[in-house]
């Protein structure tokens, strides 16, 4: 595994992180045992980026810093923007948490350029945490990561395959399990599946003539932006974990990204990333 720095000081992390959120939550029936395995098996592999929330699993996340026997959270993020409440504010109590040792580092997550700035004078931010990958580049590539990296702020990255999409593994909606709440996310109506998958077909060949898979070359076009863009693919099987995690050593020439980024331009993927509802709920 290779490592990556969160932000000018921040903590050193596995430059391919785990999130955890489809081992309770979301992408259909939780496995409880096999989740569990998957957490021994990243830390077998070097993986100490491990993305959870307090919304995961319903209080779960204290019962596992209860066994840990730590009151400390490495990285908090503020998960989504309150747009009744001054970032300036939310920020600051993020700050008191820090000054009384209950939290080492902060970040943000889903926030425009703006808002970044005002935060990071009242506080320094480690990291932002963005829906990014070949399927959702704007909300990133839009002013955000400039001022990132005027800042030295690091890019985590969420749904780094497209919600499982770019993995390949998704042949048609009939794949999706009856309660996966991707059936209602616009990407994989009926009427945006097939031109979706296609995109996908596309970066297959792309994968094959890399020799990778494609999930594999989706992360890896993401660690080629840059050692300040840390992708978090989630799972809950090791064997998914494990491809995952090799996508760290493949390396992308310019000819291989460039590739890529013709396979799927920026405006080609068809719906929004969001239902509208969440969507208004974003408030950068």
């Amino acid at each position: 595994m290779k490592y990556r720095r969160l932000g000018h000081d921040g903590p050193e992390v596995s430059s391919v992180g785990l999130g955890c959120m489809g081992m309770s939550v979301a992408y259909g029936t939780p496995d409880d045992a096999e989740s569990l395995r998957t957490l021994d098996h990243a830390l077998d592999l070097g993986v100490t980026l491990l993305d959870t929330a307090d919304g995961y699993g319903r209080g779960a996340n204290e019962e596992l810093l209860r066994r840990l026997g730590t009151d400390r959270v490495d990285l908090y993020y503020a998960h989504r923007r309150d747009p009744a409440t001054p970032v300036e504010e939310t920020v600051g109590a993020l700050a008191e948490l820090v000054a009384a040792g209950k939290v080492r580092w902060i970040g943000l997550s889903e926030v425009g350029p703006e808002t970044l700035r005002r935060a990071h004078a009242v506080h320094p931010v480690s990291a932002v945490q963005m829906e990014y990958s070949l399927f959702t580049r704007d909300a990133v590539e839009g002013g955000l990561l400039d001022v990132c990296r005027e800042l030295g702020i690091a890019v985590v990255a969420y749904s780094p395959l497209g919600r499982g999409m770019l993995t390949g593994a998704l042949g048609s909606r009939d794949d999706l399990a009856e309660h996966d709440n991707r059936r209602r996310w616009p990407r994989f109506s009926a009427e945006n599946f097939g031109p979706n998958l296609a995109l996908v077909d596309a970066v297959r060949r792309v994968a094959g003539e890399i020799g990778c898979t494609p999930a594999q070359a989706a992360l890896a076009w993401l660690l080629a932006r840059g050692e300040d863009v840390v992708p978090i693919p989630g799972t809950k099987r090791r064997r998914y974990l494990a491809e995952n995690a090799a996508a760290a050593d493949l390396l992308l020439t310019a000819e291989q990204t460039a590739l890529l980024d013709r396979a799927v331009p920026p405006d080609a993927v068809a719906g929004e990333r969001y239902p509208q509802q969440a969507l208004r709920r974003l408030g950068h």
